[in-house]
């Protein structure tokens, strides 16, 4: 049995490369670049005006002159005007082209305007005022977006900018998650007695559509014959095979033994912690296999802690972001193990994330789910946790 943290520096050093896809920009909302997006001209293209009001040459200002006939109107979208007189001004228009000849921009607000005849009120303006300068935000060719960004709205806009009809995205892997056990059946049947409805592998497959993965559904029964031959397939099929329950040391969990004899590397098989201990690690030169343990809660709860950092690194190309929270109340656990406290989290008042304990029946008890919102990492060399200490959360997605 191994600890929490070896398991993790097993499973990120495992991670892969799914290569990329071009799509649509406007469908790669969610979607992580595979590529660079740089700047296709200077940002802005031309020095725009950022004022409505009158462009003017600083120089004449400078020289005592305070009144300036208007020669016309720089619109927003019209082709560079001209000014004809150093003595005069043109009229300029919020995200107009500056008017050659002109260097600074008045706005109304200080100006009086008669007879085609603009004063400048004020005595002090400043060279270049009110004046966006060519290039000053981006040069051409500069990094706008750097690969491996997920794309947000506002990459879209920045998409749309330079021009960018299609982007280079990471591909996603193809996934298929599998529940095993006689006891399951359909969602849409009404379970014996004996019998429970298969749950878990819709709260896995819904929480890795947090990355946009769309998994494919199996089930094995407790057929050794039938988990060989449909396992054997789909360790060609997928990327990814996340496997719920059949781990354990029962006389039906024959889930390690047959990963084992169809050449699955086995990384480990059982981790130091609480829920989650059964599970299961392992890969092909293709495909990485997760196989969790059958309990709601330690299904949901490995998913979390080693399946979502492992998508993250081999999507993002880095480590998932960790956050930490407070205890809000004093807790007790004996065994050496790392323990996932449920907890519901809430803000206080100086913006800390506080943890509130979640009382459960155990890791079968899947309502408690419900309730909690996080699980607190609790390490296994402590017993005793108290009120104000912190620990990492992993969120519920």
């Amino acid at each position: 049995m191994i600890s929490v943290d070896q398991a993790s520096q097993i499973i990120t050093s495992n991670t892969q490369d799914f290569g990329s896809v071009s799509v649509p920009f406007q469908n790669s909302l969610g979607r992580v670049l595979a590529e660079d997006i740089l700047a296709d001209r200077d940002l802005p293209p031309f020095d725009r005006v950022m004022m409505d009001g009158i462009a003017i040459g600083f120089n004449t200002f400078e020289k005592g002159k305070r009144s300036f006939k208007i020669e016309g109107i720089q619109a927003a979208g019209e082709i560079q005007k001209d000014l004809q007189d150093s003595e005069n001004a043109i009229e300029v228009m919020t995200g107009a082209v500056l008017p050659n000849g002109c260097d600074t921009v008045i706005r109304y607000e200080d100006l009086e305007i008669q007879d085609g005849v603009a004063k400048i009120l004020i005595e002090t303006i400043r060279f270049g005022q009110n004046v966006h300068t060519k290039g000053r935000d981006k040069s051409f060719g500069a990094v706008l977006i750097p690969k491996y960004t997920e794309i947000e709205a506002s990459e879209i806009g920045i998409l749309a900018t330079v021009g960018k009809t299609a982007v280079q995205v990471v591909s996603l892997p193809k996934t298929i998650v599998v529940s095993t056990g006689d006891e399951l059946v359909e969602i849409n049947k009404v379970p014996e007695q004996h019998q429970i409805r298969r749950s878990n592998v819709y709260r896995v497959s819904a929480s890795l559509e947090h990355f946009g993965i769309k998994a494919d559904h199996g089930h094995l029964n407790d057929a050794k014959d039938q988990i060989r031959k449909n396992l054997a397939k789909w360790l060609q099929e997928y990327d990814v095979v996340i496997l719920s329950g059949g781990v354990s040391k029962g006389k039906f969990d024959f889930i390690p033994d047959v990963l084992s004899d169809l050449g699955v590397q086995k990384h480990f098989h059982r981790v130091a912690q609480k829920p989650g201990k059964p599970f299961w690690f392992g890969t092909t030169e293709s495909c990485r296999v997760f196989a969790l343990p059958g309990n709601p809660n330690s299904s949901y709860l490995c998913t979390l802690r080693y399946v979502y950092p492992w998508l993250y690194r081999s999507i993002y190309k880095k480590p998932i972001p960790v956050a930490y929270a407070v205890l809000d109340k004093d807790f007790y656990f004996k065994a050496a193990l790392t323990y996932f406290l449920q907890v519901h989290i809430e803000n206080n008042k100086e913006g800390k994330l506080i943890a509130i304990p979640m009382k459960s029946s155990g890791s079968g008890d899947s309502s408690n789910l419900i309730r909690a919102n996080a699980f607190m990492q609790l390490p296994a060399d402590k017993t005793q946790f108290k009120k104000g200490e912190v620990y990492p959360i992993l969120w519920m997605s």
